[in-house]
């Protein structure tokens, strides 16, 4: 675990210069395979040895319970009686195995603490061999479903607009096309132990993806759109809301980058799908005006023009096609280097049927607006 050492030495040497406070990190690594019954004595040893005012405390005052788990980490909320009147809470984020294969994990902790210093997410807290510690937030993670809800959605893309503003120190390049063709690399090389899984995989045919992937990639170019900051994994799981207080979270940077405003926002409206890729409930045209209105002029939505609108919209719409092959091509790879019980390979073959049912769609409307334009 020394790359993963170093990783936060490098975070921490980026405070120095601003006398922030130093994250504590502990080279301890968690079994994410142990069941949880058989994890928590770990992750309390973990804690007690990431924050000294613990350390003597006896177990009996710490309790887990898992949180939530996607398809690539694992989230554990620990409590702990420091006295009797008080009790703090923490979570506890378990990178899934092999997730260094698509997750760039010291873009992600040098972005985060910027992040966070911003007001998104939660605080970081402290580092591990396998993962970090942040502050515990009080809230209820969204479903797919409310991402649609006209109130939600209005907060959802204000919060993305002020997202897409902070700055982070370092290259602006973005890094989609970057990533893509780095997952291709990977994903087109594999071979699978599993005869069902290596037959499905043959079926795939790389040189045709390679060739969607660069004639995408040149077509995107056309729009000359804004680059930002960008969260890159928008779905329903990421956001979380206080009901009562009405407070929305943005939350688990791992895929963050700078990147294109559109591929940010037109990966959001897939993930009205849900990981169940239900296409049919992709947010309709006055759905996404209505974004895309909240997203430019949070205070006075209705004064945004409709060229402006139409404009984003557009972009919106070329950038969902780059989208499904991001995440079509990353399912590739975690079909055969994830444990999580999910079917990868199915799922890419979803997202890439989508792809190629809205390209000429897409294609024509950008034409169409590119051509209006000049």
């Amino acid at each position: 675990m020394g790359a993963a050492k170093n990783i936060w030495a490098l975070a921490n040497a980026e405070d120095a210069a601003s006398d922030a406070e130093q994250i504590p990190y502990s080279s301890f690594v968690v079994d994410t395979s142990l069941p949880l019954p058989l994890m928590i004595p770990r992750i309390i040893e973990l804690c007690k040895d990431l924050f000294k005012n613990w350390g003597e405390l006896d177990d009996s005052l710490f309790s887990v319970e898992r949180v939530s788990g996607g398809i690539t980490n694992l989230l554990l909320k620990v409590s702990v009686k420091e006295d009797t009147n008080k009790e703090v809470s923490v979570t506890v984020r378990l990178y899934g195995p092999n997730t260094e294969y698509v997750i760039n994990r010291e873009r992600e902790i040098l972005a985060i603490k910027y992040l966070s210093a911003a007001g998104f997410g939660a605080k970081l807290l402290g580092g591990f061999g396998n993962g970090m510690v942040q502050s515990f937030i009080n809230a209820r993670t969204l479903e797919p479903s409310d991402m649609r809800e006209q109130k939600i959605a209005a907060q959802i893309a204000r919060e993305l607009g002020k997202f897409h503003k902070v700055d982070i120190p370092g290259s602006k390049e973005p890094q989609l096309w970057v990533d893509i063709l780095k997952f291709y690399e990977k994903a087109s090389t594999l071979t699978f132990e599993e005869p069902d899984k290596q037959k499905l995989f043959e079926t795939i045919s790389f040189e045709e993806l390679h060739t969607e992937i660069i004639e995408l990639r040149e077509f995107t170019g056309l729009l000359n759109a804004p680059v930002v900051f960008a969260h890159n994994d928008l779905l329903s799981g990421n956001f979380m809301l206080n009901d009562e207080e009405e407070k929305l979270y943005l939350i688990d940077f791992e895929y963050g980058s700078y990147n294109y405003r559109g591929f940010d926002i037109g990966n959001h409206f897939n993930e009205y799908a849900g990981y169940d890729c239900d296409y049919s409930l992709y947010p309709s045209k006055e759905e996404q005006y209505h974004f895309i209105k909240h997203y430019l002029q949070p205070d006075k939505p209705d004064e945004v023009s409709i060229a402006e609108v139409e404009s984003v919209f557009v972009e919106t719409d070329a950038y969902k096609l780059a989208s499904h092959l991001y995440w079509a091509i990353w399912a590739i790879i975690q079909a055969r280097m994830s444990p999580i019980e999910f079917e990868y390979l199915g799922y890419f073959f979803l997202r890439y049927n989508e792809y190629k049912k809205q390209k000429p769609l897409t294609f024509s409307l950008v034409t169409s607006h590119l051509s209006a334009s000049m």
